[in-house]
């Protein structure tokens, strides 16, 4: 059975037909809320009714058994088949914690604390939509897709950002061997490494790092933080070409000309490329 000491981390909120909705991640799992879900349904008070009503059912039962069979390797069929040979009589009661420590199921799980609530792994929680209401299932699922859309491009951003980190050490490794003069303080050094920085910005963005921060004052971080992927991807190449024309001794005035038309000429391709993927 899921603990609560695994790892869990709060995905995003989602909204469908004005009712937001939590997303958890479990051990890389996603985990939609069924108690927000259940506060959508019309007419009734009680989330926990909402679900135990649900969980009764022959049906669900089926598809909930059928699904931990798939995915779950320690699932007790024995206790399922028991629940399900009562499901759909009057007298058939069934809790989500009595479910969860009678079966050993992973599809469903139960969080206390800020998160608090009974959560279902996303193939199970769009299932559970039905009993919300057809739309909502729809809606829930077209959410849930833009959600995921949304993160991986996140995870795009992230990585790009930390390519241009490594690129960046290379950078300041040609600027240390080929620019900084022997027996200088950091401080000096650091003039060298911050003036270096400088001319890839003044080629890609047109200003300095503290022209864009006298233009900037309310934001934090600098203004890589606030690029573009494709400006991103941009100066990770151009991180790297710098780091060869200082090591074939070009002067930074005839560098910053080159890295400068070298952006022009990237960032053209890649705004072109990027349109064309929008329309297919």
């Amino acid at each position: 059975m899921r603990k609560d000491n695994e790892k869990t981390r709060t995905l995003a909120k989602m909204e469908v037909q004005g009712t937001p909705i939590t997303v958890l991640s479990v051990d890389k799992n996603d985990y939609i809320s069924l108690t927000d879900m259940a506060n959508a349904k019309e007419n009734e008070s009680r989330a926990a009714d909402i679900i135990k009503n649900w969980l009764r059912n022959r049906y669900t039962l089926e598809f909930l058994g059928t699904w931990e069979q798939i995915h779950n390797p320690s699932f007790k069929v024995v206790e399922f088949d028991h629940f399900k040979s009562r499901a759909g009589l009057p007298s058939f009661v069934l809790s989500v914690s009595e479910w969860i420590d009678k079966t050993n199921s992973v599809g469903i799980i139960v969080k206390k604390g800020r998160y608090g609530g009974t959560y279902a792994h996303k193939d199970i929680a769009f299932e559970f939509g039905s009993a919300i209401s057809v739309p909502f299932k729809l809606y829930l699922i077209e959410e849930f897709q833009r959600l995921k859309e949304r993160e991986q491009a996140q995870w795009g951003w992230s990585a790009k950002r930390e390519l241009s980190k490594i690129n960046y050490h290379i950078h300041t490794d040609a600027i240390k061997r080929n620019l900084i003069p022997k027996e200088v303080t950091p401080r000096q050094a650091s003039f060298v490494y911050a003036n270096e920085a400088d001319v890839l910005n003044v080629a890609l963005f047109g200003l300095t790092a503290q022209e864009w921060r006298d233009a900037h004052p309310d934001l934090k971080g600098n203004l890589r933080d606030y690029a573009s992927i494709n400006e991103l991807i941009c100066l990770s190449n151009m991180e790297n070409l710098n780091a060869v024309f200082i090591n074939e001794g070009l002067p930074q005035n005839e560098r910053l000309i080159k890295l400068n038309q070298i952006a022009i000429h990237q960032m053209r391709i890649l705004e072109n490329t990027q349109k064309k993927s929008l329309l297919k």
